[in-house]
């Protein structure tokens, strides 16, 4: 069954312009810059075989961009005129909200990186400074003392080990200390 014929992808100067730069920019991520290079190629009258075959992708997923950017004309023709003669901001901002990953489908993080930082901190402080009776962390120790403190409604132990050791540390119970040491003393008695 012959496949649906490609919309057509037609660029206006400024669209053009923003496409370049992003493509260009080395702060640009670079799935952000592919798929600008992905319209421009499109614009310049690829097949979206070709350009599935010359970037390593499906060709839906190469539809799947063509598409986006073809329901967009709108959108991105009213930025355009929004933002007057040599303000490419509004423009820039919509491209790059056309060219970003859609939001994907599960459940949302139970945990804020900021959750996660402060229990990673309290891991690395000695525990007596929480006044616990214990020379080391356990992770059921750390989750008491995560809930105890309000960072977080609750987390089990579990979740608190499988974190520590996915975060780098050097396992749920690490011996010494990984950045809080108690103060050495120094030559001469001085502090």
């Amino acid at each position: 069954m012959p496949r649906a014929t490609a919309p057509p992808i037609t660029l206006t100067a400024a669209q053009r312009a923003v496409l370049d730069h992003l493509a260009r920019a080395g702060t640009t991520p670079q799935q952000v810059a592919r798929r600008a290079r992905l319209v421009l190629a499109a614009a310049e009258g690829a097949s979206t075989g070709v350009i599935a075959r010359t970037w390593g992708i499906t060709w839906r997923t190469a539809q799947r961009w063509r598409g986006r950017w073809h329901a967009a004309q709108e959108a991105l023709l009213a930025a355009e005129t929004d933002g007057g003669p040599g303000d490419d901001r509004a423009l820039e901002t919509i491209i790059l909200g056309l060219l970003a990953d859609e939001p994907r489908p599960g459940a949302p993080a139970t945990f804020t990186p900021e959750q996660l930082c402060q229990i990673m901190a309290m891991a690395c402080a000695p525990p007596g400074d929480s006044d616990r009776p214990i020379s080391q962390w356990t992770p059921r120790e750390l989750a008491d003392e995560a809930t105890k403190r309000g960072i977080v409604a609750r987390i089990s132990a579990r979740t608190v080990g499988r974190f520590l050791v996915s975060g780098g540390g050097r396992g749920p119970a690490a011996p010494q200390p990984v950045l809080a040491h108690p103060p050495r003393a120094r030559p001469g008695g001085a502090r």
